[in-house]
């Protein structure tokens, strides 16, 4: 009897159990379902953030590439293709307007020229100006920003305004005054000696008429103490040495008819606009292949006159075809 009596409280106390049981069980199911439609919900929240970061660096790149491209050529009034002639020819022309010399107490123009040198140590070099035109970096602190296209339109005004009789007559002033030396000192502290990058920036220069006349320059002031002789100089100074000094070193030779000039103009152009690209491919490929795809080193003056040697013969060469 006492047994019968248990039985049914015994039943309604497993029922109410597993009722609670139930209860809770369901409770722990949708806080589950809650919890993982919280997290898809907020996965979903930062994709679309993360994407749209993306996106928009995607948007700032391009723009950034968009911006840069060409700046450098556009500062110049050049053509990308143009010739390392017309590149300096170019240079000539602003930095003439701009030279120190020729406004006294103007720091504007100072400050414009010390721009325009950076520009020039850019295109003016052939493995540079090569690293510039396949990735459109401009790997100099002091063009950083919006300087270049401050550049662009200070000098857009200039660019009519000098002519060729302009460019002749400061030559003429210019070329062993007391203004080129020192422009020949700061360019030489400022390159560390290396000879072929400061005749890229050196105003109205010539290798081949002014490298006996700039090394005794060079030569003296070291001696008095005012520079230092560096491994770079040294190694230059001594090749230069074993050649034939130019007659008349100050002398230009005289130019051809402007009919005759124009045609050789254009025939040159003409010529490096095919070789350009071939040649760019080509050296950025072993710059790459050389230092890697990270940060490239600066090449050694060993390097940079084996380029340039290179350079010229695959030049020499193709003419020789032509002929």
């Amino acid at each position: 009897m006492a047994g019968t009596t248990k039985s049914p409280y015994l039943l309604f106390s497993l029922i109410f159990s597993y009722f609670f049981f139930f209860i809770n069980t369901y409770k722990i199911h949708l806080n589950s379902n809650h919890s993982r439609i919280n997290i898809i919900k907020l996965e979903k929240k930062m994709g679309k953030k993360k994407r749209s970061r993306v996106s928009d660096d995607d948007e700032f790149e391009t723009h950034s590439s968009d911006h840069n491209e060409n700046t450098l050529y556009q500062v110049l009034n050049v053509e990308r293709t143009a010739s390392q002639q017309e590149i300096k020819k170019a240079y000539h022309k602003l930095a003439l307007k701009l030279h120190p010399d020729k406004n006294p107490g103007d720091e504007e123009a100072k400050s414009k020229f010390q721009q325009l040198q950076h520009v020039i140590s850019i295109l003016g070099d052939e493995e540079k100006r090569a690293v510039y035109d396949q990735t459109g970096c401009i790997d100099d602190a002091e063009l950083a920003g919006d300087v270049v296209q401050n550049l662009k339109e200070y000098f857009r005004a200039m660019y009519k305004k000098v002519t060729e009789a302009d460019i002749e007559d400061f030559e003429a002033n210019y070329r062993g005054s007391d203004s080129e030396k020192k422009d020949l000192i700061d360019l030489y502290t400022k390159y560390k000696g290396k000879m072929n990058r400061l005749f890229c920036s050196m105003l109205c220069s010539d290798p081949k008429l002014d490298s006996h006349r700039f090394k005794d320059i060079l030569d003296e002031t070291i001696a008095a103490g005012e520079l230092k002789e560096t491994k770079a100089y040294k190694k230059w100074a001594k090749k230069i040495s074993e050649t034939k000094p130019p007659t008349s070193p100050l002398r230009r030779q005289a130019k051809s008819s402007k009919k005759q000039s124009e045609t050789d103009l254009c025939a040159i152009i003409s010529q490096r606009r095919h070789e350009r690209k071939d040649r760019f491919d080509s050296m950025f490929s072993s710059l790459v292949s050389k230092y890697g795809g990270g940060q490239m080193p600066e090449p050694s003056e060993e390097e940079f006159e084996a380029a340039q040697r290179k350079l010229e013969k695959r030049r020499s060469s193709k003419k020789s075809k032509q002929r």
